[in-house]
């Protein structure tokens, strides 16, 4: 991301063709109401409560602004780059939801609203000034060979001039990793077309999870053993996928996006199973066990409780996600 931030620092300092930018607003405009009328739309669709209610349709919409990028990879990055927090502050000077510098903002943001106000605070402008931006860089290297959607995130990354270079996501690291991570974490933010394919870890995270029943609960627990060897919900899911090699955030509501997300009449052993009082909303989930099959999940409860057996099919249930090893290893270590 750095290397990408001194190419648009570049492009402001030689005027970056302002003109054209108007002329992109006036063209994201129009087919910002195309899209809002239903003539056109991409395959991939949000899976549920992936993304926060308050954005929901503002990705659905902007993520099908142009064919490189689609509405879970527009999630992904924002989930990447925030954790869909419109508050958000880098030390790099890195700001809102979308983390734009304030010299890409300037160069590239738009009134995304209408409201007569290009905020980069707000996410009515944050969220399309993203998409449009992925889209203008997608046109910069358009004949490029190779994935055009991958060439646009390695063009976000290092810049365009060094995808036209290589012909492709250039040789750096950091742009490789980068194109991969949110090439993964799309995949946790769509809406699965067909069944998903079983985690060959479930059995192992089952097995590790079914030894801990009876161990008290702890807030906080990891399964240390200053800690006693206890746990709380999401330490103990956390072991369970640790042990057959797979590291998962610490948190329950990061955990969620750790693979795609089968509808509960697809669940299988294995499988994480969240629960949460908003149910448009992954960021709000609260509790998670592992799914063992017959309607029944392994959990870590609460305060006074121990691990056990509890069902799955309460009032609060939210979804759940088979994980795999590119979900998890994709999820930022914070957000």
């Amino acid at each position: 991301m750095r290397v990408r931030k001194a190419w648009v620092l570049a492009t402001v300092v030689l005027g970056a063709g302002l003109s054209f930018v108007m002329l992109l607003v006036v063209g994201v405009y129009v087919v910002a109401g195309n899209l809002a009328g239903g003539v056109a739309g991409g395959a991939k669709r949000l899976a549920k409560g992936t993304v926060p209610a308050a954005y929901q349709e503002l990705v659905q919409t902007w993520g099908n602004l142009c064919e490189a990028i689609n509405p879970a990879l527009l999630a992904a990055q924002l989930y990447q780059e925030s954790g869909f927090d419109p508050k958000a502050q880098s030390p790099a000077a890195a700001q809102g939801i979308a983390q734009f510098i304030p010299g890409t903002w300037a160069a590239h943001g738009i009134d995304g609203n209408g409201d007569g106000v290009r905020d980069v605070w707000d996410p009515q402008d944050a969220i399309p000034s993203a998409a449009s931006y992925d889209c203008q860089l997608a046109s910069y290297v358009k004949s490029v060979p190779g994935d055009p959607t991958e060439n646009m995130l390695a063009s976000y990354n290092a810049g365009p001039d060094a995808v036209i270079q290589y012909q492709g996501v250039p040789p750096y690291k950091e742009t490789q990793n980068y194109v991969k991570v949110i090439r993964s974490l799309e995949e946790s933010f769509a809406q699965p077309e067909t069944r998903v394919d079983p985690s060959r870890q479930a059995a192992g995270a089952i097995a590790y999870a079914q030894k801990k029943l009876g161990t008290p609960y702890l807030w906080g627990g990891n399964g240390t053993a200053d800690q006693g060897g206890r746990f709380d919900c999401s330490g103990l899911t956390k072991a369970a996928y640790e042990s057959v090699g797979i590291t998962l955030p610490r948190v329950a509501n990061d955990q969620y996006n750790a693979g795609p997300h089968p509808g509960r009449d697809e669940l299988l052993p294995g499988d994480l199973v969240f629960f949460s009082d908003d149910p448009t909303d992954s960021r709000a989930i609260r509790h998670v066990g592992v799914y063992v099959g017959g309607g029944f999940m392994i959990d870590a409860p609460r305060p006074g409780a121990v691990i056990r057996f509890d069902p799955v099919d309460t009032p609060d249930y939210f979804g759940a996600t088979r994980v795999t090893e590119e979900g998890a290893n994709a999820l930022p270590t914070t957000v």
